[in-house]
């Protein structure tokens, strides 16, 4: 495991519970049972389509444990809200689905359990040393990792086509592509900039080697507004100045139109997009058009992660042996991903999962190998990103920073009104921060 990784994601964030203080730092101890426990019923709250076709899967293939699931909405939409609503009511699920970006804030917390003596080491092994890291805090495991989203760049080939050039090997070469296209159609777009999604702003400045959290000591260090996210910023600015690419918000009804429509012509995206591109646009006649890559580049290729999920077992678990069950078939089993069927693009995080998951999937709809860019981008993921204790307090800071977008505020400005926000709120929490 990278060491620089393993210290910002995992140990520091625990030690001595400095850096957590003001919340519950303490992790729950999670209960021996003996693998006779590992019976009775267990409730699973996720937001990701088709988890429901997996619960009925995993409840026909035994006797022993019965799992009944509830879809909540995605952490936008309010999911996050329900998961914390429960947890402070004691009637938290016993499985529950979270992003990476928000895990240290549960972990923090001492919402979810240690799961190392509930999971058999040799399964826990088997990720690979970055994904593991994501989990992992205090050389303890937390939950385990479903996908790894490396991002990913999505484009109509023919647009590409007509405008005369090539995918992007750089970003130089995307800005030159987004003037010729528009100078192609100017009704056309090669993207659009999507001032709801912070965890792109994110997960491009993880590209670019950014580092927004880090310790220094018992103290969190902030640095969103760092020199390479500002440089990412600035780019992007540009862009929405010169108008070569479109300010809407990411799956709102003016987005799914303008792609089915022709006016957008890219995604900045992750391997989960491919799902929504060709549900968005099949109706249309775009079957074959689409393709993937890996994204454009500032110098040496590179790259990060843009979502991903991980399972948990939280505190109110009164049965934590039966909810690792269910967690390992989740996560490990390839029967799992066969009953989700193809309702999603993952690239999933244990191995060999992805070779059934891109079985399942329908991937023909794509111009290319949509896997093989999924495999290149995530080759070349950036190391030493971590994730700080709050993403809330950034994401909503940013988020309403980037929605004057357009209307007279600007990226730049919105990065540095994010670094103060979270600086100051981390603070309030009672955290210390340099």
């Amino acid at each position: 495991m990278n060491m620089r990784r393993r210290l910002l994601t995992g140990a520091a964030l625990l030690t001595a519970g400095a850096l957590f203080a003001g919340c519950s730092s303490n992790a729950p101890a999670a209960p021996a049972e003996s693998a006779e426990a590992a019976t009775g019923e267990i409730t699973f709250w996720s937001a990701i389509k088709g988890m429901d076709a997996v619960t009925e899967a995993f409840n026909d293939s035994q006797d022993d444990i019965t799992v009944n699931f509830e879809e909540i909405p995605n952490g936008p939409g309010g999911g996050y809200a329900k998961i914390a609503t429960a947890l402070a009511s004691g009637t938290a699920p016993d499985v529950v689905g979270i992003e990476y970006q928000q895990l240290s804030q549960f972990v923090g917390g001492g919402s979810l359990l240690p799961i190392d003596d509930l999971v058999p080491a040799k399964t826990l092994d088997g990720y690979s040393d970055q994904v593991r890291g994501l989990v992992t805090f205090n050389d303890q495991t937390f939950a385990m990792p479903y996908d790894a989203a490396p991002l990913i760049t999505y484009y109509r080939q023919d647009v590409l086509n007509a405008a005369g050039v090539q995918v992007p090997k750089t970003w130089d070469e995307f800005e030159a592509a987004a003037r010729a296209v528009r100078a192609s159609n100017p009704t056309a777009y090669i993207a659009s900039y999507n001032p709801n999604e912070p965890a792109v702003v994110a997960a491009l400045a993880w590209q670019a080697g950014g580092e927004w959290f880090g310790t220094e000591g018992d103290s969190w260090t902030v640095g969103i507004d760092d020199k390479q996210t500002q440089k990412v910023a600035e780019y992007w600015q540009k862009l929405v100045d010169e108008d070569l690419v479109k300010v809407q918000p990411s799956f709102s009804d003016a987005w799914t139109a303008d792609l089915a429509s022709g006016v957008t012509n890219g995604v900045i995206g992750a391997s989960w997009s491919a799902a929504g591109i060709k549900s968005r646009t099949e109706a249309t006649g775009q079957a074959g058009e689409w393709i993937a890559a890996a994204p454009p580049s500032w110098d040496e290729p590179a790259s990060a992660f843009y979502g991903g999920t991980s399972y948990a077992i939280t505190k109110d678990s009164k049965s934590p042996a039966a909810a690792a069950v269910f967690l390992e078939f989740v996560t490990t089993n390839a029967a799992a991903i066969e009953a989700r069927g193809d309702v999603g693009s993952a690239y999933l995080a244990y191995p060999g999962l992805t070779d059934i998951a891109k079985g399942v999937f329908p991937t023909e709809y794509f111009g290319n190998d949509i896997y093989a860019a999924f495999d290149e981008s995530n080759e070349v993921v950036v190391d030493g990103w971590a994730w700080g204790p709050s993403w809330d307090i950034t994401n909503t800071a940013l988020k309403d920073a980037l929605g004057t977008v357009g209307a007279g505020g600007t990226i730049p400005a919105a990065v540095d009104t994010a670094q103060t926000a979270t600086v100051d709120g981390l603070e309030q929490l009672g955290l210390s921060v340099k």
